[in-house]
């Protein structure tokens, strides 16, 4: 039996938050925690222990910028933290990177694609949306292509489908799609054939 993920929502937009929380819970592999504030935020993660994503509105009252991401990062240790709010400029995204957050999902991310986003966060890399990779993601970019990835792309360098894939790594297969996307951005790969010949010329081990 695959363990749940917990997820944490700190948020204190009620309809955004409960919209999200009944998404997860209905997907069946998440566990939901919902919080308003960072008292409560910072309550709920020490009653918990850690969750294993908190998504953190850098908005709702209480909070004071990346003195309350690091706060956060510190008391989720164990567990990652990333910004789930509004538009927020790259700046901020690369310094909470810096203080230990593991990217930034914005609220208007196309929802169905989300437990995407939560599987690659889960799995120990840094998530951005495509339109800030380039300019906050500089753990996410260049040639510097994580274990897993390298594991995916040497199963698509030997001609693996995406669903093969995923049954020999124990992922699903949305999140092996979620990798060759980003083996793709970091590699600069016009599709899935074309990073296994990058793959294949550069020997990747």
């Amino acid at each position: 039996m695959t363990t749940k993920v917990s997820i944490l929502i700190g948020d204190d937009h009620e309809l955004v938050r409960d919209a999200l929380a009944h998404l997860l819970r209905s997907n069946g592999d998440f566990t939901v925690s919902v919080a308003q504030d960072e008292p409560s935020v910072l309550a709920e993660v020490a009653a918990h222990g850690f969750f294993d994503v908190l998504l953190l509105d850098i908005q709702m009252p209480g909070m004071d910028g990346l003195v309350g991401v690091e706060k956060a990062v510190l008391a989720n240790k164990g567990g990652a933290v990333v910004i789930f709010s509004g538009q927020v400029d790259n700046d901020f995204v690369s310094s909470a990177i810096q203080k230990g957050a593991k990217g930034y999902i914005p609220k208007t991310f196309p929802l169905q694609a989300l437990t995407s986003a939560l599987g690659v966060i889960v799995a120990g890399q840094i998530f951005l949306p495509i339109s800030q990779q380039s300019d906050a993601g500089s753990e996410n970019s260049g040639y510097n292509l994580t274990d897993r990835e390298k594991a995916v792309l040497r199963k698509v360098s030997n001609g693996m489908p995406n669903k093969e894939i995923a049954r020999i790594t124990g992922i699903t297969e949305a999140l092996v799609k979620m990798h060759m996307r980003n083996i793709c951005i970091k590699l600069k790969a016009k599709n899935r054939t074309h990073a296994a010949m990058i793959a294949r010329r550069m020997a990747i081990e």
